[in-house]
């Protein structure tokens, strides 16, 4: 059995909904929201503002801070 994870419209959802119907495929909805939690918005900004004001490390300087052994 394959597991399929879609992020339809709210158009292709009713016609999603109908073609599984249809096809007599057992389905569940699981709906989450769009919204992420304050302190992940919060990180988020504070990086965005880091990097605006130059508080931030390259990859290729930190490989050579941290070499792969």
């Amino acid at each position: 059995m394959a597991t399929y994870i879609v992020n339809p419209t709210e158009e292709q959802e009713k016609a999603f909904d109908a073609f599984l119907k249809a096809l007599e495929i057992s389905f569940f909805k699981d709906v989450v929201e769009d919204e992420l939690p304050p302190h992940v918005l919060a990180g988020i900004a504070k990086g965005r503002e880091d990097i605006k004001t130059g508080r931030y490390k390259t990859f290729e300087e930190i490989k050579v801070k941290y070499p792969v052994r």
